[in-house]
């Protein structure tokens, strides 16, 4: 069991990914079969504008991610990284299971040290489909490049520090977040052995 310490710092504004409408969430959520506790639910902002997805909220009002969401990033960045058979995560077997199973993340709700001030980012969204092409509005929750999180993960068995210094590398250049094709929530980050 080791345990190390992450810090991001944005390079690129970070886009929120959460509906910022408690109803939509709940029913999002339904629809996975997952039983979001109450507490992720109350750290939803109510927002009035129609469609914004944005970030949850500590009790404070500060902006935060829930450790699955870097969890969900590692096993992007190591099924994107398994195509190259050199790479250290190609050799995990079976790597969602092992990264659920396997790799935790400190504390549950990450605060976001915010650079500036939370803005919002409207972008057409586009989309091929059997009617042809189709063009929508999409807004989100922006927290400015400078800004930053710091968690812990600790990692069993055949997690390594190799592992996440890939994934960690693959990310500052994919990104984290809403829209990462377009290069927003790139980062650069430390990574360090926790005390």
């Amino acid at each position: 069991m080791n345990k190390y310490h992450v810090k991001l710092t944005f390079v690129e504004p970070l886009l929120g990914s959460t509906p910022m409408n408690k109803e939509l969430y709940a029913d999002y959520v339904a629809t996975k079969a997952v039983d979001a506790p109450d507490d992720e639910l109350e750290t939803v902002v109510e927002m009035t504008e129609k469609g914004t997805t944005g970030f949850h909220r500590l009790l404070d009002g500060t902006p935060c991610l829930y450790d699955y969401v870097l969890k969900g990033f590692f096993k992007d960045a190591c099924g994107m990284l398994r195509r190259d058979p050199d790479s250290a995560s190609a050799k995990l077997k079976a790597f969602r299971k092992v990264i659920d199973g396997l790799t935790f993340v400190f504390p549950r709700q990450i605060p976001i040290q915010v650079k500036g001030e939370v803005g919002i980012l409207e972008r057409p969204l586009r989309a091929q489909t059997a009617q042809g092409e189709r063009v929508a509005l999409s807004r989100s929750e922006t927290i400015g490049a400078g800004s930053s999180i710091e968690f812990d993960v600790l990692v069993l068995a055949e997690v390594k520090e190799a592992h996440l210094q890939e994934w960690l590398t693959y990310g500052a250049l994919r990104g984290l977040g809403q829209w990462r094709n377009a290069s927003y929530g790139r980062f650069e980050y430390e990574l360090s052995a926790a005390q």
